[in-house]
């Protein structure tokens, strides 16, 4: 997987043009008008949508529309104001249908919504260590009806000739023993999971596939390809949803019987887009999200994709065996009997019980 910043700041520009519909041999007579417009606006504010008339056409009615819903129709040039409270963040569509004069033309630009959250810095206390395969290139991590489930890769080995195998393995986290395991095939790299419904839901890197396993006995019962083309990378659900990250900024919501889009949240901190969200945890309403590479967790509002606290890690690697193939932080498990998480990473010798404190 590629690196990338934790905060990758993407500003777009205003964009306007507009199209005709044919009747007016392409000449475009509205366009919105940009001296109302933001480049970016923060939720609670509200988008002034207005129409520019350069050539002064009678203008019979204006339907609006927001990322393709329609939000409201005016008589003449009337303007629009769009409420952003509770929209979900990243570029908003706008359009414009102007009927005029017996034509209609559409106009389009768009804004971007971003966070407007003071994120907070959470702290954190090691309540237990256990001890964690050191061969497991740790990709998911989940506690369901008290047993630990892991998802390993094909961590690469070097000198120490450490190199893990693809699986999916129930563990004693108490004494990192793995006592039922299925290994994928050698040309699937394992990624994430998540548990619903007693069913195991497994991701694969790049090969574009997922796996549904018997969370009893790990009899792999499907077999599935990916919506759309992307990555696998982290995955958790909502006792209804499945929600997927592939190392951008966005994470897909997948109906978990059709295994299609339900919808999707672009992640934010302030203006800028964070990527590379990894392994995901829900608890409580938030998801939970290792950021690849930063040895951090960001806790991630599912409803906006706003990122409203973040978890530095970064002094677990200390605490670990320091060997040529020790790998970076990656799992996060919940377990709801304690109130306590559990976090490993890729070739840990370790894995660390924490309290999670303001």
């Amino acid at each position: 997987m590629k690196s990338h910043n934790l905060l990758s700041v993407i500003l777009l520009g205003l964009t306007i043009f507009s199209c005709g519909d044919g009747k007016n041999s392409g000449k475009n007579y509205f366009s919105f008008d940009g001296a109302k417009l933001q480049e970016q606006y923060k939720p609670g504010e509200s988008i002034d949508m207005r129409i520019l008339n350069a050539e002064n056409k009678k203008i019979d009615s204006i339907v609006y529309y927001v990322n393709s819903k329609n939000i409201g129709s005016k008589k003449g040039a009337e303007r629009i104001a769009f409420d952003l409270t509770n929209e979900k963040l990243g570029y908003k569509n706008l359009k414009a249908l102007v009927y005029f004069e017996g034509e209609h033309q559409e106009t389009e630009t768009r804004v971007e919504l971003v966070s407007g959250i003071q994120m907070k810095l959470l702290s954190y206390e090691i309540v237990n260590i256990y001890p964690h395969d050191i061969k497991a290139y740790t990709q998911g991590l989940e506690f369901y009806r008290d047993t630990l489930f892991e998802s390993t890769g094909n961590g690469a080995g070097n000198s120490t000739g450490i190199r893990g195998i693809s699986s999916v393995r129930k563990t004693d986290y108490k004494t990192g023993k793995v006592y039922s395991q299925v290994n994928l095939e050698n040309n699937m790299f394992g990624e994430g999971i998540t548990v619903l419904n007693n069913k195991i839901y497994q991701l694969t890197y790049r090969e574009m596939t997922g796996f549904v396993y018997n969370a009893d006995n790990l009899k792999r019962e499907k077999t599935f390809t990916y919506f759309r083309k992307m990555e696998g990378w982290g995955l958790t659900n909502d006792g209804t949803n499945l929600y997927q990250s592939d190392g951008s900024e966005k994470i897909w919501i997948i109906n978990p019987e059709t295994l299609k889009e339900v919808d999707n949240i672009n992640i934010y901190t302030g203006s800028a887009k964070v990527k590379n969200v990894n392994e995901l945890e829900w608890v409580d309403g938030k998801i939970y999200g290792n950021v690849y590479q930063k040895d951090a967790i960001a806790i991630i509002d599912p409803k906006t994709g706003a990122v409203e606290a973040t978890l530095d890690l970064k002094d677990l690697k200390t605490k670990v065996l320091q060997h040529p193939d020790v790998d970076v932080l990656n799992g996060i498990a919940y377990n709801p009997k304690t109130k306590t998480f559990f976090v490993t990473g890729k070739n840990w010798d370790k894995m660390f019980e924490i309290r999670i404190k303001e």
